[in-house]
């Protein structure tokens, strides 16, 4: 199906009066690129806001603010875009005006791009590259989409319908995470504790790696829609619980092996209260580690009273296997 991609440009401020004219005109739904908030983003008010960014999207915090809206390529949708043209006139009239705080010129632009485009272009190219992949000794991922044959009876295969947003699975921090627990769930008594599950992925690993029970918490109430998608894809219902939560909080549950593939400071505050969830002889594997901040988790887990048993390192990410010592269980 053809569209017409209608981007706005103006500023900030200029932000709410479009977004008004948008609903207006019957469009709930768009796309807000503000280069102030990327701004704020890399300022990093908090140690705990994010450990890595891509250095590409240092460029976004130089991008002009814009708004984007689709339109079916139709008279409907024709019909829309001339009465965003007209209130964006109107809107540019007053603001040369000095309308608004008496600054002229302060939502800027507001100039507006219209050009086609077609859903194909976006909505199913990225499927190209995801292809059925053996991840680690015993774990394949594939798409739901594509056949496969396995030709060896060890193998488990995840499928995953994830979409762009939820990831392939097949991101360092996950992959390390998944050889650590085909090394941790050596019987079929095991209980997983998945701390920020995501989509699920760790927790039906863990389930088809033979984990008894599997309890997945996230705190995006999204992500964990997907997440129990994901699970009944792959035949875990009974097995894999998924529930939202922050952290730990108010979980009043033990685990044979709690995994956390998180970030470096959460991670350090989430290791306070592992203890309280391991099962005896219990482990905590932790990933999504930058490798500037391993350091830093080591020391934290280890006054927690844990030994880092292993460290595995791929492409500047590191992932961790502790237990705690004799002595220091809750």
């Amino acid at each position: 199906m053809e569209y017409l991609e209608v981007k706005i440009f103006t500023t900030t401020e200029g932000i709410d009066p479009v977004c008004g004219i948008l609903l207006a005109a019957g469009i709930e739904g768009y796309e807000i690129q503000d280069k102030n908030d990327y701004r704020e983003l890399f300022e990093k008010k908090h140690s705990y806001d994010w450990d890595y960014v891509d250095e590409s999207l240092r460029q976004l915090e130089h991008i002009e603010t814009n708004i984007t809206a689709y339109l079916k390529k139709s008279p409907q949708g024709y019909a829309q875009l001339e009465q965003i043209r007209q209130e964006v006139a109107r809107l540019a009239t007053f603001d040369a005006c000095g309308a608004f705080e008496d600054i002229v010129g302060l939502l800027g632009r507001l100039h507006i791009s219209v050009r086609t485009v077609c859903d194909d272009q976006w909505k199913d190219t990225w499927k190209a590259y995801f292809k059925p992949e053996k991840v680690t000794d015993t774990i394949v991922i594939k798409p739901s989409w594509e056949a496969y044959e396995s030709h060896d009876p060890r193998e488990r295969v995840i499928q995953l319908d994830p979409g762009a947003a939820f990831g392939t699975g097949k991101h360092p921090t996950t992959v390390m995470c998944m050889r650590l627990l085909e090394r941790c769930l050596s019987s079929e008594r095991s209980r997983v504790m998945d701390v920020g599950c995501g989509s699920g992925i760790l927790s039906i690993a863990a389930g088809l790696l033979g984990a008894r029970e599997v309890l997945g918490i996230e705190i995006d109430p999204m992500a964990a829609e997907v997440a129990r998608e994901n699970v009944e894809l792959n035949g875990l219902s009974e097995i894999v619980r998924i529930q939202t939560g922050d952290l730990t909080q108010g979980i009043q549950w033990k685990a044979d092996v709690v995994v956390a593939n998180i970030m470096a400071d959460i991670i350090i505050r989430l290791s306070q209260d592992v203890p309280c969830h391991l099962l005896p002889e219990g482990y905590f594997i932790f990933s999504g580690v930058i490798e500037e901040k391993l350091e830093e988790v080591v020391q934290a887990v280890q006054q927690q009273g844990f030994s880092v048993l292993e460290v595995l390192c791929e492409e500047g990410w590191c992932a961790g296997l502790c237990a705690l010592k004799e002595g220091d269980r809750s």
